[in-house]
């Protein structure tokens, strides 16, 4: 997809994903052994765990357990984090965005804050290794490269840095840096 070519507004595109944005995947073994195609990165990888029986337990309360904290991700970590990342890193410094920098940052520390008391005595979110890890762990990481206050008070969360070391300690994790850096 090259968006420099505006390659996410071809209609055949739009079939696919109505909002022109990436992820998007065609999995041509869908169901019923037809194409199927799924837009979002949190729906993605749970029809990949569901589909593939990985990452993902086999246990419906385990797995209601994962799939709360892919939500979290999706409806709080993603878009406060990301709102975050573009005003700390991207906005303009011409302009006044105090409030908005505020907001972001307090929000961001406070969703820190839940992750950190739910990690404490564990080593992922869930019991085991699991695609709700895979969607939330790199939303952490992003802090390195947006900087500003988030990254820097990182170190307040220590059961948080720790599962972000584990994350990247992961060899299919290290695989995937060394890939797409």
């Amino acid at each position: 997809m090259d968006f420099g070519k505006q390659e996410q507004f071809d209609p055949g595109y739009l079939k696919l994903n109505p909002n022109n944005k990436i992820p998007s995947i065609i999995d041509p073994d869908g169901p019923n052994g037809e194409p199927h195609g799924i837009m979002e990165s949190g729906a993605i990888l749970y029809y990949l765990a569901k589909k593939s029986g990985k990452l993902i337990p086999s246990d419906p309360a385990k797995a209601n357990e994962v799939l709360q904290w892919m939500f979290f991700q999706v409806g709080s970590v993603g878009p406060m984090f990301g709102q975050y990342g573009h005003f700390a890193k991207f906005a303009p410094q011409d302009q006044d965005h105090s409030y908005a920098i505020k907001r972001y940052t307090d929000e961001a520390k406070r969703l820190l804050g839940v992750m950190n008391k739910r990690l404490e005595g564990r080593d992922w979110l869930v019991d085991e290794f699991s695609v709700a890890d895979v969607l939330v762990a790199p939303w952490i990481g992003a802090f390195d490269f947006y900087g500003g206050p988030v990254a820097e008070a990182l170190s307040d969360y220590p059961n948080v840095t720790a599962y972000l070391e584990r994350f990247k300690a992961r060899p299919g994790v290290q695989r995937g840096q060394a890939a797409f850096g």
